[in-house]
């Protein structure tokens, strides 16, 4: 694991801490604490880069160690084995059917959320197609095209799309097919249908091989998260609720024309080692919710369709209470009151 570490000198560590908090009656806990996290080099844990470079976490008397590693697999290894606190993990099938085994871990704060509108990501369908497949029941007995195999989030994506037109994923002929390689089956004619992201959803259509079919199919959803540790949420609470309240206090400086801001850019660039700085400004939207609020309805939507698509090791649905503590993010908003007021 590599660690990256960011230190701000402390007389702008507490003027920053003063611009962001509406109270400023948190104390930064002395002597200070140590928090490790494991996350996958994504956009959506921007909260967590803002955090760390901009002091907020230092702020709290937070020393967060931030360890990149390739798989959210590997971060819940590590969490289960005790060698970090939090992970920035993607909320996978593998994850639903740990917990049904008693996986000691609790989602404690939102990552980036999916657009509530106009989001890159929809559901194709190849031009030639467009005068005789008019709904979305008429995919039925088609090959639909996605990233990502049984369980994944792209035949996730594909079953709120087919829902639409009151079909299921065994409805269809549902295909692994890599992203890149969706443009050019839509031009052979070997898929019908695709759940595509940008770029390869534009270029599809400004080739003239797919047109858009079905969007925005699922708003604000929660694909990804952090997950803490159960020992670091039942036995070092101050340290989380301090954790969660610099996360919301960095998502309130990504509002807006805020996002990109340089202090922000420089964050990103420093925990997404392959990014630049046009990438970011021109990439998929992703919302970091100024009040950091857990989109538990989602996530339960998300368990849902993939148990009754059999994708799960259980059939009794999960207790999201179990799984979901939105203690520390009630907390922190408290301190920090709702966006706006």
């Amino acid at each position: 694991m590599r660690i990256v570490r960011s230190l701000v000198p402390l007389v702008a560590l507490l003027a920053l801490a003063g611009a962001v908090s509406a109270q400023g009656a948190v104390e930064p806990l002395s002597p200070r604490e140590t928090v490790r996290v494991a996350y996958v080099p994504i956009t959506k844990f921007g909260t967590l880069y803002v955090a760390a470079d901009r002091g907020l976490f230092d702020a709290y008397g937070l020393d967060v160690e931030i360890n990149r590693v390739a798989s959210g697999t590997e971060a819940i290894a590590f969490l289960e084995q005790g060698q970090i606190d939090v992970g920035g993990i993607a909320i996978v099938v593998s994850l639903w059917n740990g917990w049904a085994q008693g996986l000691d871990l609790r989602v404690i704060a939102p990552g980036g959320l999916e657009p509530f509108e106009d989001s890159p990501t929809k559901l194709m369908l190849r031009a030639d197609l467009a005068a005789t497949v008019t709904d979305i029941a008429d995919l039925r007995g088609r090959t639909v095209a996605v990233a990502g195999g049984p369980g994944s989030g792209g035949e996730y994506l594909a079953a709120k799309a087919l829902e639409r037109g009151g079909l299921t994923i065994f409805d269809v002929n549902l295909v692994n097919v890599a992203n890149p390689d969706i443009p050019l089956s839509f031009e052979s004619g070997a898929i019908d249908a695709a759940i595509l992201g940008a770029p390869f959803a534009d270029q599809s259509e400004a080739g003239g091989a797919a047109v858009p079919f079905a969007e925005d199919l699922t708003p604000g959803l929660m694909t990804v998260a952090f997950v803490g540790s159960g020992r670091f949420v039942q036995e070092r609470p101050e340290v989380a609720r301090r954790f969660a309240l610099a996360l919301l206090e960095a998502s309130r400086l990504m509002q807006g024309d805020e996002l990109f801001s340089r202090e922000n850019l420089d964050a990103f660039l420093t925990y997404l080692p392959n990014a630049t700085e046009e990438g970011l400004r021109s990439g998929a939207p992703v919302v970091y919710g100024p009040d950091q609020q857990i989109p538990v309805d989602g996530l339960a939507d998300v368990e849902r369709t993939h148990r009754e698509n059999g994708r799960t090791a259980y059939e009794t649905p999960i207790d999201l209470g179990a799984v979901v503590d939105l203690s520390f993010m009630d907390w922190a908003l408290e301190q920090l009151g709702a966006h706006g007021e």
